[in-house]
């Protein structure tokens, strides 16, 4: 494996632990793609850092329990602002 592979694994484990990140954003963070981000953290860091990989599985874990939550919040936030635009149109015209 490349040696920048590892250290980007190991890179974005620590930040993913440090942050409680999910792999949206840590991908966003370190501007590689999401599939880059969870193959780094779920297949590669497991033979560089295996103790990390532990660690890093956890926070992920707990980011796709909560994923629904923060989808419900997203689509309700989403509809609120339609809702205001829509009266400010009114007042508008």
């Amino acid at each position: 494996m490349n040696i920048f592979v590892e250290e980007r694994a190991v890179e974005l484990g620590e930040y993913i632990i440090k942050s409680k990140s999910t792999v949206r954003k840590a991908a966003k963070k370190f501007g590689v793609s999401k599939s880059t981000v969870h193959k780094d953290v779920s297949q590669r860091l497991k033979y560089v850092d295996p103790q990390l990989y532990k660690r890093v599985k956890t926070v992920l874990e707990m980011n796709k329990a909560q994923r629904h939550i923060r989808g419900g919040m997203a689509t309700k936030q989403k509809y609120m602002q339609k809702k205001i635009e829509q009266k400010v149109g009114k007042i508008s015209l």
